[in-house]
């Protein structure tokens, strides 16, 4: 059986490149997706043509009817697919969102069922030079051709490219043409088959109470001790806050309700400033902080009106702005959403983030953390069962990954980090059989590729995101790309003045390549004359050595410093400041030293990208039992580790007789 799983495993989450052009190369969607695609497309076709011969002109129109009656039948699937509280995910234990592409593929499946129907009829009227004669006199084949005309639009603008246009205007339209396409449907249809029109309107209207019914429940009834209560407004208030790269912090303190998890993401209104919106957003917190928070990157429609507020409020006189913060933005809020597998089953944990991602692996991260500190003392940190089941972790060795364009990046995850980072010393100095290994991989920065001018020292602290309170700090010196960098992590308590003990102390590495940047930007290919590392890091333990990195337009840096001589000069400067690598500094390292253990620091920052095959079949070979991969991030990313996990699992022999343990696979993308 395992075998058997672990095989099926293998062929549904393979997929393969279709296209290539220049640099750009496009993929399949996953076996998996296309075996029940062509599944569905088979029953359909053999239900519309069986035992009817379609070469034989005195069948057309009983094939006309036939595929009628079973476009008809699709209606309440193409409906039970697109609801967010529906019968099918329920029973499959599926959100939402991993349905909708089904959605719309049956419904392109009704749509060629639709155009089959037409077809014969127009086939069968062709003969007798009679379409347009039915066309301008006969109501029901008008009403027909007005549903097929509608049906034509919803399935074209349906498609990624055009409904990312305007996602805000495609989600009114659709609304509005599914409506249209329904009424046409029901005016067409016979009496006698009106049913079927009327249980996928059903299954909306049930789908649209749920929702209203959680909605008005998290928004107007729960309050904090899970009482029912009526409330003066049926709004939370929320914080906008300005954070580094166009990033928006969302922030709800206290609020009445507590029941989601980590990984799961809600709906967000704030009529005030996106009039008649909701979005969805991935909460950025864990019901034990005692808030709920989002992280939104700024792109266009309400992220942009958000990051604008944020800012106007920032620039306001310090009075001014502690008192519209007291007040907040009325916000309604709907969820949560997503489902995930329970991460704590697992021996050992992958995630990896590109970008905003990690407001999807961040909370899992922690909320495993979490549960090993809410057993550490059961059976000295063993884990055990009964005792953790439903509240503890089986997990033991956690790997996370994180990749970022600039350091500003990952400030607004630094301090989750420092407090992992700090609590797994906790929980392995009290003898804890626990690890977690972080790296951020940093693909494109100024301060990295800039000219030895701009290096200065930085300080770089927990509230660079705003948080209330200072809970620790990390001094980076930043000098150019290439040369060394003096990092000191210290830690305070936020409300004592004394410093935390050794174990406490959390160490941040930077392992940069030797990246050369041009004072000059016309030898320079990314933003503002900065140099952006395409190398790819095969082995992180090595990354310490010189590699050659080479900017995004794929030139050689040590080329264009040559070709310039001001460049040559600034790097000819930069090199004499370079002659050791980076090593950890500090009392968090010294400590290290002391005490004999490794070098890798908590947090290692490794300028280029990863190479996730490699780092995926390192946490494989240390595993003890099943393991689980977790990616959230572009469609490239998420098509690199899942064929990773393919190629990892064929070429290990999993549950094949190599007591190589199952993988789990769970991906996440950006898209909608």
């Amino acid at each position: 059986m395992a075998t058997t799983a672990a095989i099926i495993r293998e062929l549904m989450h393979g997929s393969y490149p279709l296209v290539f052009f220049e640099r750009k190369h496009w993929r399949s969607p996953t076996l998996g997706r296309i075996s029940i695609v062509i599944a569905e497309l088979i029953l359909v076709l053999v239900l519309c043509f069986y035992r009817l011969n379609p070469h034989d002109q005195w069948q057309w129109e009983d094939i006309g009817y036939r595929t009628g009656f079973i476009a008809t039948a699709q209606l309440p699937l193409v409906v039970l697919l697109a609801g967010k509280r529906n019968i099918i995910g329920w029973l499959t234990g599926t959100s939402y969102e991993r349905l909708n592409w089904l959605h719309r593929w049956v419904s392109r499946i009704l749509f060629l069922t639709v155009t089959i129907h037409m077809g014969f009829w127009f086939v069968d009227w062709a003969r007798y030079d009679y379409i347009m004669v039915k066309l301008t006199t006969d109501a029901i084949t008008q009403r027909g051709f007005a549903a097929w005309c509608i049906l034509l639009w919803i399935v074209l603008s349906s498609f990624a490219p055009i409904r990312r246009l305007n996602y805000e205007f495609f989600v009114a339209q659709h609304i509005v043409t599914f409506i249209g396409f329904f009424a046409a449907v029901y005016l067409h249809l016979p009496q006698e088959v009106k049913v079927w029109i009327w249980i996928p309107i059903g299954f909306f209207i049930l789908d649209r109470v749920l929702r209203a019914g959680s909605t008005l429940l998290i928004n107007f009834l729960l309050s904090k001790d899970r009482k029912i209560r009526f409330s003066r407004r049926c709004t939370h208030r929320a914080t906008f806050e300005p954070l580094t790269g166009d990033t928006t912090r969302i922030t709800i303190a206290n609020p009445p309700f507590r029941h989601w998890k980590a990984g799961q993401h809600m709906f967000v209104s704030c009529h005030g400033l996106a009039p008649l919106q909701a979005h969805p957003f991935t909460i950025a917190s864990l019901p034990s902080d005692g808030k709920l928070e989002f992280i939104v990157k700024m792109k266009s429609g309400s992220t942009k009106r958000f990051f604008r507020h944020a800012e106007k409020a920032q620039s306001l006189p310090i009075a001014s702005r502690e008192a519209r913060q007291r007040e907040g933005q009325s916000v309604i809020l709907e969820g949560p959403y997503g489902r995930i597998r329970p991460l704590r089953q697992f021996d050992s944990v992958f995630l990896i983030a590109g970008g905003s991602g990690a407001t999807f692996t961040v909370p899992l991260l922690r909320d495993l953390v979490f549960r090993w500190w809410k057993h550490k003392n059961n059976r000295k940190c063993g884990f055990t069962p009964p005792v953790f089941a439903f509240d503890g972790a089986a997990t033991r060795f956690i790997r996370f990954v994180w990749i970022v364009k600039s350091q500003q990046q990952q400030d607004c995850f630094r301090s989750q980090l420092l407090d992992v980072a700090a609590d797994v010393r906790k929980l392995k100095s009290q003898g804890c059989d626990v690890e977690v290994e972080m790296s951020i991989y940093v693909t494109c920065d100024e301060t990295l590729g800039g000219d030895a001018s701009r290096a200065g020292s930085v300080i770089m602290n927990k509230r660079s995101c705003g948080d209330a309170s200072p809970a620790g700090s990390i001094t980076m010196n930043k000098r150019s790309c290439g040369n060394n960098i003096n990092e000191t992590a210290t830690a305070q308590s936020s409300t004592k003045t004394f410093e935390k003990s050794p174990d406490d102390m959390v160490s941040i590495r930077s392992t940069l390549s030797n990246c050369e940047s041009s004072v000059d930007a016309i030898t320079s290919c990314g933003p503002n004359g900065t140099c952006c590392c395409m190398q790819t890091v095969e082995d992180e333990g090595k990354a310490l050595e010189r590699i050659q990195c080479q900017c995004n337009c794929g030139t050689d840096r040590s080329q264009a410093v040559q070709d310039n001589p001001v460049s040559k000069e600034a790097s000819s400067e930069r090199s004499a400041q370079s002659s050791s690598l980076p090593t950890i500094v500090g009392e968090a390292a010294e400590d290290n030293n002391i005490k004999g253990s490794p070098q890798r620091p908590d947090i290692a920052m490794v300028s280029g990208r990863p190479q996730p095959r490699s780092l995926i079949r390192k946490m494989l070979e240390q595993a003890l039992g099943e393991s689980a991969v977790v990616v959230c991030g572009p469609q490239g990313l998420t098509d690199d580790v899942r064929q990773s996990v393919v190629w990892l699992s064929n070429d290990r022999a999993v549950h094949k007789g190599t007591g190589a343990q199952g993988i789990y696979l769970h991906t996440e993308s950006f898209d909608y």
